[in-house]
């Protein structure tokens, strides 16, 4: 007993330790047996569902051309030999006779890695991951029958890391894709891969989280299923013998598994697979924005309540939120009647949206709420204030925060794409705390807009002097909520 409450407890003492000193987020490219007669009663029987999905699992081997490389010392090149008989007439010195390039062998496919994947149509449609077959010259499908095609990359899209090939086969088990929506926490799951290169590898396992952010444009199913180089690429399977997911990630520290792995959700995976069969690549909008998170300090001294929505730290220059009438300094809200809360939120939600198509957004500005459309496009050197500033503009001192300020040049105004605003001339005390640098831009103070610098003498006049005050800066393209604490 002792023994064994020992070994627990190292195990998870170690798998501690490996997230307090931190781990990676790898792809995954390359115990003791139980009789089932000895199970303990409420525990689930995988063998039904292996007979009825493991048919639907393949085999990908990846195999990429040799490409001989120039040696210290080797023989020139063709084309340098070819350029030295056009000008010269004659061979060039020292050159080595070479073979006939028919007379040469063919350059040898050498193998490259090995993955998983499952068949979604009868008539050859495979799903992987994309980082399996990325750099492939040639891609091989084994399936479980021992039989093998070399299969043609329909698409792959590394954004999600979802890639579709092809095979041509009739007649093949094809998987069930399941409801994603219905998957709960601690619900029993399994994988089937090519763990290290072993095909046909069972392994199971538990939801251990969901809309688990490691990624842009998709939040991924956490499970305990245990997962390794290999396995990438193969389904995630509930209870019902439907795929859920396509294992991807793991966390690591080692480069095996440590009980934390990750797939994408089959939901997301077959929209992508869609347009990857129709147009073999993924096309996801943009509206032009730089934002960051909301901080609970920020939210509350702007007036915002709860902590939700982005910050717009820039808005690029004839994008979508410009034409729109974004800022920076926006919080959004809401997009396309989507509430967005956290910085992935907005990414996921434009990327999903078609470009082309006019949604509605939601600002906070400035203590009110405004709603703008959008018109959503497609995906495809900072500049700073001028160092000095204009002499002829007079300056004012904000003493109590540290702030020396002017106005803008209209050339200024024009270059920064503001109305107005002032600029920090010096920066020292409770200012120079908050982070603020000579150069940036002052945009609005407590929700106020500041436009010259007679607004800005008027509007600090009336601040509490005593208390923290929000300040919206702008440096370079990019805006950001700071907050000033009055020196005691």
């Amino acid at each position: 007993m002792l023994k064994r409450y020992w070994m627990k407890t190292a195990a998870s003492f170690a798998l501690a330790s490996a997230m307090v000193m931190g781990g990676a987020f790898l792809p995954l490219t390359t115990a003791v047996a139980q009789n089932s007669s000895f199970g303990v009663r409420g525990l689930p029987d995988f063998t039904d569902l292996v007979e009825q999905v493991g048919p639907s699992v393949v085999n990908i081997r990846t195999l990429e051309k040799a490409r001989p490389s120039a040696q210290p010392g080797s023989a020139p090149d063709e084309e340098m030999q070819e350029l030295f008989r056009r000008f010269f007439g004659v061979p060039m010195p020292n050159a080595p006779r070479q073979a006939p390039r028919q007379n040469r062998p063919p350059e040898e496919a050498q193998p490259r890695g090995v993955g998983s994947g499952f068949i979604l149509s009868a008539d050859g449609l495979i799903m992987t991951n994309a980082h399996v077959v990325d750099g492939a010259d040639e891609v091989m499908v084994t399936l479980t029958d021992k039989r093998e095609f070399k299969a043609r990359i329909v698409g792959a899209d590394k954004r999600t890391d979802v890639a579709v090939v092809k095979i041509q086969a009739t007649g093949l088990p094809a998987v069930k894709v399941g409801d994603v929506s219905r998957l709960r926490v601690g619900e029993w799951v399994m994988a089937i891969g090519s763990p290290f290169g072993l095909e046909n590898t069972v392994t199971a396992g538990i939801v251990s989280a969901k809309q688990r952010d490691t990624g842009d444009y998709l939040s991924f199913i956490q499970t305990d299923v245990a997962i390794n180089p290999g396995n990438s690429g193969g389904p995630l399977i509930n209870m019902r013998g439907e795929v859920v997911g396509i294992n991807s990630q793991i966390y690591s520290r080692s480069g095996g598994f440590m009980g934390i792995s990750f797939a994408i959700p089959m939901d997301e995976a077959m929209r992508v697979s869609e347009q990857l069969r129709t147009n073999g690549r993924v096309s996801r909008g943009r509206i032009g924005v730089q934002i960051a998170p909301v901080t609970k300090e920020v939210a509350e001294s702007i007036g915002l309540g709860k902590t939700q929505g982005v910050l717009v730290r820039g808005v690029e220059e004839g994008s979508p939120a410009e034409k729109a009438g974004i800022e920076a300094g926006d919080i959004i809200t809401r997009f396309d009647s989507k509430a967005i809360d956290k910085p992935a939120d907005l990414p996921r939600a434009v990327g999903n949206t078609k470009p082309g198509s006019k949604v509605s957004v939601t600002v906070f500005r400035r203590g009110s709420v405004k709603d703008m459309s959008i018109t959503v496009a497609e995906i495809e050197t900072e500049k700073v204030a001028a160092s000095v500033p204009d002499k002829k503009a007079p300056a004012v001192s904000a003493q109590h925060w540290g702030l020396t300020v002017s106005d803008l040049t209209e050339a200024q105004k024009k270059e920064f794409r503001v109305r107005g605003a002032v600029r920090v001339d010096a920066v020292a005390d409770a200012a120079a705390r908050a982070g603020i640098r000579e150069g940036d831009l002052i945009v609005a103070i407590a929700n106020t807009e500041v436009t010259s610098l007679k607004e800005f003498e008027t509007i600090m006049a009336r601040v509490d002097k005593t208390r923290p005050s929000s300040v919206l800066v702008r440096r370079g393209d990019a805006a950001q909520y700071v907050l000033i604490r009055p020196s005691p």
